[in-house]
């Protein structure tokens, strides 16, 4: 199934991911075929930080919601030739490419004759290139960098709640009560106790008292919970971005119409 320019253009920033699923990395650009127009190659963001562009054929590529399925592996992706991401393949980069897929590349080859390049980003990129259009004009297509922005989420810091044990010595005061032995002598002078007896004799009382006896019990005084809450601030971002100008150099001195 052809894929039209319109479509792939959207693919830009999007996830190439392998056949079973597996995330290669993130779609920088797409390279359209000079001769034809058509989508070819998928520039994708590799390795550490996405610090490397590889390329990969877009024959076979299918949208999958935010992902773009290739049908080539992550490795396969990762071990292509280098090529420099200048806005143009050369045709011998492109032959290393193709072998590289196990692809003809007299197959995919355009027949346009150029000797260099033929490969135009079709987003918005730094390249310059001088063509023929129908009425014989020569034309210069002027380009720019756009800044595009992209958010990701990483780990800032970590809070954690630590609990530990301290011991202190409380002191109560608590009332107790215990009995003790008052001796009292009554005289007899009436004389009414009779059958008394001389000898040893012994009367035995029970004393009691109320001793404290101390019990610790463990209750939970207080819940404490870790909560996160999302702040949104404002983040400037300072980027250089290149534009080209046109300076018309009339050596002819023919002079020059604006159209």
């Amino acid at each position: 199934m052809t894929l039209s320019t319109n479509e792939v253009s959207s693919w830009v920033g999007r996830t190439a991911c392998e056949p079973d699923g597996g995330k290669i990395g993130r779609i920088e650009d797409i390279y359209l075929d000079e001769e034809t127009g058509q989508p070819e190659w998928v520039a994708i963001a590799t390795g550490m930080f996405g610090s490397k562009v590889t390329f990969a054929p877009i024959t076979g590529a299918t949208s999958s919601g935010d992902d773009v399925i290739l049908r080539f592996t992550k490795d396969q992706v990762k071990d292509a030739p280098n090529a420099d991401a200048d806005g143009a393949l050369s045709q011998e980069e492109e032959a290393r490419l193709y072998s590289h897929y196990g692809m003809n590349y007299s197959e995919f080859r355009s027949d346009s004759g150029l000797p260099e390049g033929g490969r135009e980003n079709v987003t918005t990129g730094y390249t310059e290139r001088t063509d023929r259009d129908r009425d014989g004009d020569e034309t210069i297509t002027r380009s720019e960098e756009e800044l595009r922005l992209s958010k990701s989420t990483q780990e800032a810091g970590r809070v954690r709640l630590r609990k530990w044990v301290e011991t202190e010595r409380v002191q109560e005061s608590v009332p107790v009560t215990k009995e003790t032995v008052r001796v009292e002598r009554e005289p007899i002078t009436d004389g009414a106790v009779t059958g008394g007896h001389i000898g040893e004799d012994d009367v035995e009382v029970v004393l009691h008292e109320e001793t404290v006896t101390a019990e610790k019990q463990v209750v939970g005084k207080e819940r404490i919970t870790l909560d996160k809450d999302t702040v949104t601030e404002q983040e400037q971002v300072s980027v250089d971005l290149r534009k080209e100008h046109v300076e018309i150099d009339d050596d002819a001195n023919v002079g020059r119409t604006n159209r």
